[in-house]
């Protein structure tokens, strides 16, 4: 049986993408053909369906870890920097309405800071 279990963990990331009811079959058809004891089989599924979701987990982190880096690389910008920007605009529309209130007059766009990354 440990080659059984070591032929199916060869299989990788396949098992991220096998369903229980998949491996239960294939379990079965291994009983049938008496390739495997029926005591056995249970036991290889609960494995493999269990190795299974540390398959997809492992993929979804690597995917995950990917994903970051080429948005890094990509200089998009993240949640906490767009909420940052957000911040100083209206920090800065205040300020401005503050300014126009005060003096009466409004302040030319071309004074107002733009380079705000």
């Amino acid at each position: 049986m440990s080659d059984l279990l070591k032929k199916a963990i060869s299989l990788g990331w396949g098992l991220t993408i096998v369903s229980k009811e998949k491996i239960e079959k294939t379990v079965d058809d291994l009983v049938k053909r008496g390739e495997l004891a029926p005591t056995e089989s249970k036991d290889l599924v609960d494995r493999l369906v269990e190795r299974g979701e540390e398959e997809k987990s492992q993929f979804k982190d690597f995917l995950r870890e990917q994903i970051q880096r080429i948005l890094t690389e990509l200089h998009v910008p993240s949640e906490n920097d767009v909420a940052s920007l957000e911040q100083r605009i209206t920090t800065l529309e205040n300020r401005i309405a503050e300014l126009e209130a005060d003096g009466g007059e409004k302040v030319p766009e071309a004074d107002i800071e733009t380079d705000i990354l």
